[in-house]
């Protein structure tokens, strides 16, 4: 996280970059059903298998996509379901209002939300052929028809540190990116306590004997969803793509992970992406995770102080009493040398658990040993994140006395400022700690990369496991925060429409190209096409990544001397 705007990073992946809130900036009112509607050019209708009928319409954006809003992928968790996973949707009567979204889940800082927010929406492009799908012969879902237009799809989950955010935002608007031939899904998953509080009581009444994972199971029931009825709405459920930005990011890292989501998806985008697994950085961002006990242990204290001594009690809360939890944070750094160093902002509590079931081990062994799904990897960082600023507003002596203790702890302070010296001036102090925290991102997710590879060709020599990495550098115009945390979303979605800023000319040119790799890949696990300059693939041996925005074009990692540094700073530190 950006040291000067770390909170102002997370409020951003809760509140849209105009400003608006997610679910202010929408109409999120619940979706009604009629008992009678017609479909038309501009009226579409699906007809989702063993469901019910729900009703489009154009987006308001791109007149060439149809959108379908407040789809119900699970039924509402509430009751005795809290903290359970979420149960199958009920089938309605008539046809639905699909032109407005859901509420969002709850969470601080939104007023329309709700706990009945297990809803998804499509885009999907205009000449999409609707409803040409049969019954899959296994009982589950339907398939297209040899005259469906089978286009991919895209499945996107948001970010905002487990605690916030809605797909509602118009920062995830998909109907830039479907206009270019692809099948976009977003959904809302539960959030916070709600999402993620593990507990002795809920683990003992689970068939897996374990808790805590209740967001990412939400997510994966969106998959499930995804891979049964996306036909109906000229998919090809045979092409899925999942991708999301910071927790979705790390979302969609546990899900290449997870067992219980292997098959459900041929390829992944992490945008804020792979870090390497020993970065400490990591504790402080969306990959920190908890062990079952620790998370258990938590629940437990969590559930006292909610004045109530069971988990039954606490189903009988209202949802409010769980929303001012989003903004408790673990304390993942105190009593280490790290803590006194504000680029290792404390991690949310609730968050993601290893507990065997959802996430069977950490991110290293997984990596290593090739027990992940084996599918092609889109991922990267960012210029001005994780460490990184404009002005990250130190002092000579501040930055000494900072790096001393962090780089002395392990031993490592002379090698340190002989690779990132202090220099005379802020200026210069600046510069080298922004060197190096943006030297640790880009080697970070080339070995990362790299040993993803390595891993996957051990158990799947075959298999196609390429990664792609990145390093985003464009500043949208209007803001001083640089290529901050999330700034990358509005130019993949090629949706600069959604977000009030100053764009020009060079900001609409970077977004069409940043988009056709998005969409390229998408389509074939492959970023490259026609007229874009050539991304390479990772390359263990070859230390290259590529830069998008400011330019399109491959860019040295580091030299060999600071990649040297980094493997041995890392390998001083726990590893996830």
């Amino acid at each position: 996280m950006v040291t000067s705007i770390g909170l102002s990073l997370w409020l951003l992946s809760i509140f849209s970059s105009s400003g608006s809130t997610a679910a202010q900036s929408t109409s999120t009112s619940t979706a009604t059903t009629t008992s009678s509607a017609v479909s038309s050019a501009d009226s579409p209708i699906v007809s989702i298998y063993q469901h019910g009928n729900i009703q489009g319409n154009r987006s308001q954006y791109v007149n060439s996509v149809y959108n379908f809003k407040g789809v119900p992928y699970g039924g509402a968790p509430i009751g005795d379901l809290r903290w359970k996973h979420p149960p199958h949707p009920a089938a309605w009567n008539g046809t639905r209002d699909g032109t407005k979204f859901a509420p969002a889940c709850p969470q601080p800082g939104v007023t329309d939300y709700s706990e009945d927010c297990l809803y998804l929406n499509v885009w999907t492009p205009d000449n999409a052929t609707l409803n040409d799908y049969y019954a899959d012969p296994s009982g589950v879902g339907v398939l297209p028809n040899a005259t469906g237009s089978k286009y991919p799809v895209y499945v996107w989950i948001y970010g905002g540190r487990f605690a916030g955010g809605a797909s509602s935002d118009p920062l995830y608007d998909g109907s830039g990116l479907a206009a270019k031939g692809v099948v976009v899904i977003s959904m809302n998953y539960r959030l916070g306590a709600l999402g993620f509080l593990a507990h002795p009581e809920l683990s003992a009444n689970s068939s897996s004997g374990t808790s805590g994972n209740y967001g990412l199971v939400d997510q994966q029931a969106s998959l499930h969803w995804t891979i049964e009825n996306c036909a109906t709405f000229g998919g090809d459920p045979t092409r899925i793509t999942i991708g999301g930005q910071s927790a979705g990011a790390a979302s969609v890292l546990d899900h290449l992970n997870s067992p219980l989501a292997d098959g459900l998806f041929t390829q992944v985008i992490a945008e804020s992406g792979a870090r390497y697994p020993s970065d400490p950085l990591i504790g402080s961002l969306a990959q920190s995770y908890r062990q079952l006990a620790e998370a258990e242990a938590q629940g437990e204290a969590y559930i006292k102080s909610l004045n109530v001594s069971s988990i039954n009690e606490a189903r009988d809360l209202p949802v409010e009493a769980f929303l001012a939890s989003g903004m408790m944070s673990d304390t993942t750094y105190v009593g280490t040398v790290l803590e006194n160093n504000t680029n290792y902002m404390e991690p949310p509590l609730f968050r993601p658990v290893i507990d065997g079931y959802v996430l069977p081990a950490t991110y290293s062994s997984l990596l290593l040993s090739g027990n992940h799904s084996i599918v092609p990897v889109m991922t990267g960082n960012n210029k001005d994140e994780s460490g990184a600023s404009p002005n990250p507003g130190l002092s000579v002596a501040n930055y000494t006395s900072i790096s001393q203790l962090d780089f002395g702890s392990v031993g490592l302070a002379d090698e340190y400022f002989a690779l990132y010296p202090a220099g005379n001036t802020s200026a210069s102090a600046n510069n080298a700690s922004n060197a190096f925290y943006r030297d640790q991102s880009r080697i970070g997710s080339w070995l990362w990369a790299s040993e993803y590879a390595a891993g996957s060709q051990n158990v799947s020599a075959n298999g196609n496991f390429t990664a792609y990495t990145y390093y985003w550098t464009h500043a949208p115009p209007g803001q001083t925060a640089g290529a901050y945390h999330m700034s990358e979303i509005n130019y993949a979605f090629n949706n600069l429409y959604g977000t009030d800023r100053p764009w020009t000319a060079e900001d609409y040119a970077i977004a069409d190209t940043m988009s056709n790799y998005w969409a390229n890949f998408i389509s074939n696990g492959n970023p490259n096409g026609d007229g874009l300059a050539t991304w390479p693939a990772n390359s263990a041996e070859s230390t290259v990544t590529m830069e998008l925005g400011d330019a399109f074009e491959v860019i040295s990692v580091a030299n060999s001397s600071n990649i040297a540094f980094m493997k041995e700073w890392f390998s001083k530190w726990t590893v996830y």
